[in-house]
């Protein structure tokens, strides 16, 4: 074995986990969500930018504002989970730059002074760190179901009206239920996909 993490965990965060497509009514705790984020938040982004934000869904008026921009299944796939989470890319991260990357002060001003600049260095980070969180997911002993068939325009106009917010994935999550699961497709072998120069 050339891993340092024990089967089991390799199992837990990989080989057995699945997107789950129901779940049960277990709630998630805010208890739970804060483990998972204090987890994952150690996780690398570049210059520590961390430009991810997670808008819970709890309230049933939240949820329905949001199933309102869900495509085919994926409303009343949100409407039964437990809980969903809005990810989000913060377009302004970098006005917390001299907090998370306090030994280059300057590097708010050198390299992210323009909007498009943060938008693609935001949008590739956060979309890191929404891998990240649903290994925290998987690691709290919870399912993940990640859904990008949303409006998202929509979205960012009912949730993020001052623009500053853009969002990009949704996530239901909680203890799979029954035939949570679809049988799990093929991945491409290591010669397919890695090659040496």
């Amino acid at each position: 074995m050339s891993l340092a993490l024990d089967a089991a965990a390799q199992d837990l965060l990989f080989r057995e986990a699945q997107t789950a497509n129901t779940f049960t009514d277990e709630p998630v705790t805010d208890e739970q969500v804060q483990a998972i984020y204090d987890l994952v938040k150690f996780a690398p982004t570049a210059f520590n930018q961390s430009p991810l934000r997670l808008t819970l869904v709890r309230s049933e008026d939240a949820r329905k504002r949001l199933i309102a921009h869900a495509m085919g299944a994926n409303g009343p796939k949100t409407l039964a989970a437990p809980l969903t989470a809005i990810l989000s890319v913060d377009l302004d991260f970098h006005e917390k730059l001299p907090q998370l990357f306090p030994h280059a002060p300057g590097v708010k001003d050198a390299f992210f002074s323009e909007a498009a600049v943060r938008e693609v260095a935001g949008t590739q980070n956060a979309t890191l760190q929404a891998g990240y969180f649903i290994l925290g997911i998987r690691a709290a002993g919870l399912a993940a179901g990640p859904m990008t068939g949303f409006d998202f325009a929509a979205v960012d106009k009912e949730f993020f009206g001052d623009g500053t917010q853009k969002s990009f994935l949704v996530i239901n999550f909680g203890k799979p239920g029954p035939d949570a699961f679809f049988p799990r497709s093929p991945r491409l072998d290591y010669a397919e996909a890695v090659t040496t120069v």
